[in-house]
Parts: structure tokens; C-alpha cells; sequence
């Protein structure tokens, strides 16, 4: 079982910057590949970025390519999502996931995907 803990959510304007982060707790954080997903009022819940269990690969949406920058830092448990030059359009709850390391990216859930309990991304125009 894994725990995870987002943070960092919160209302910007456009142009502007956030840091998510995701912590863990539970199991060997180092084993486990991890990505960002997020859904919008209306729509369903979309893949944003992942990394791999060594923080050595990561994947983007390409929507989100160039903005955002996904990392981890396994001595801390954490995964972070670095966010800039925000849309309104990137306004959604943002959730961290976890996976089997050999499940990279996380582009789909399975039913092994843990995730946390969301975050509030607002971006205002």
C-alpha cells in the first residue's frame, strides 16, 4: 500500500507559476514509476506527465511540453510538478499517482494505481 499527499495547489494568473507536490509514504518510494494527472470540471481525468521509478525518463503531454516539468526526489519520498507559463485551460484538481516501476509511463491507470486525494489548480485570465 502506498500513500500519497499532494500539495502546493492554489489560485495564480495566467503567466504565472506553481509547485505541486506529491508525497509518499508506505512502501520503498524508489519502486514505484509516478505521474501527474488532472481533471477539469466536465471532463474526464487526463494523463499530464510521468517519471520513472530512477528519475532518470520522463514523458509529457503535449500539451503541457515546455511548461512543465515533472521530477522526484527519492531521498525525500517526493514528486514534484513544476508548472509554468499556466493557461487558464490548465485549470483542474490535479492527482499524483503511483505505479509498478515497470508500468512507465503511467499514461493509463490499472487497477494497481494508487492515488492521492487532489490539489486545486486555478488559473485565472
Amino acid at each position: 500500500q502506498v500513500q500519497l499527499a499532494e500539495s502546493g495547489g492554489g489560485l495564480v494568473q495566467a503567466g504565472g507559476s506553481l509547485r505541486l507536490s506529491c508525497a509518499a509514504s508506505g512502501r520503498t518510494f524508489s519502486n514505484y514509476s509516478m505521474g501527474w494527472f488532472r481533471q477539469a470540471p466536465g471532463k474526464e481525468r487526463e494523463f499530464v506527465a510521468a517519471i520513472s521509478s530512477s528519475g532518470g525518463s520522463t514523458y509529457y503531454t503535449n500539451s503541457v511540453k515546455g511548461r512543465f516539468t515533472i521530477s522526484r526526489d527519492n531521498a525525500k519520498n517526493t514528486v514534484y510538478l513544476q508548472m509554468n507559463s499556466l493557461k487558464p485551460e490548465d485549470t483542474a484538481v490535479y492527482y499524483c499517482a503511483a505505479d509498478s516501476y515497470r508500468r512507465f509511463p503511467i499514461l493509463t491507470p490499472s487497477q494497481n494505481t494508487y492515488w492521492g486525494q487532489g490539489t486545486q489548480v486555478t488559473v485565472s485570465s
